[in-house]
C-alpha cells in the first residue's frame, strides 16, 4: 500500500506552474481579441503568466484555491493540517500582493484572472476587452 505521505507528494508534483488550462484559455482569449503578449518573463517580478508590452499590462491567472480567491467555493482549506495549509495560503496571498506592488513601482498596470472567471468563454472575453478597454467582444 502507498503512503499518504507520497500519495500527496505526488499529487502536489503533478499541479503544473505554467500551460494550466485557464492559463490556455486565457491566452486563447487574449489572441483571439487581438492582443499580443509574451509568457512568463523571468525578467519581471513574479514572472506574470502574460506580458502585454504595448499596453503595460501583466497579467496573472491565478487558481482560485491556491491564491484564496475571495468569496469563491474552489477557496477551501482542507480540514487536515490547516496548521500547514492555513499559514501556506497566506504566504501565497502576501506573496501575491508584494509581486503586484513591484510591478506596479516598475511602471507595470497588474490584473489577475481567476481561475472561476476562465469557464465561461464570453464572460472571459468580455473581462479582457474591460482590462484592455477594447469595444464589447
Amino acid at each position: 500500500m502507498i503512503s499518504q505521505k507520497k500519495t500527496r507528494s505526488e499529487i502536489m508534483r503533478a499541479v503544473r506552474r505554467e500551460g494550466t488550462a485557464p492559463e490556455i484559455a486565457v491566452r486563447k482569449a487574449a489572441h483571439a481579441l487581438g492582443l499580443r503578449f509574451r509568457l512568463h518573463r523571468k525578467d519581471l517580478p513574479g514572472t506574470p503568466d502574460l506580458v502585454f508590452p504595448k499596453h503595460r499590462v501583466c497579467l496573472f491567472v491565478h487558481g482560485c484555491f491556491w491564491h484564496r480567491h475571495p468569496g469563491c467555493g474552489k477557496a477551501t482549506t482542507p480540514k487536515t493540517r490547516r496548521d500547514y495549509w492555513i499559514p501556506k495560503f497566506e504566504e501565497n496571498v502576501a506573496r501575491d500582493a508584494r509581486v503586484a506592488q513591484a510591478l506596479r513601482d516598475a511602471g507595470w498596470r497588474v490584473e489577475t484572472i481567476w481561475e472561476c472567471e476562465t469557464r465561461d468563454l464570453l464572460t472571459l472575453r468580455h473581462r479582457l476587452a474591460a482590462i484592455f478597454q477594447l469595444p464589447k467582444a
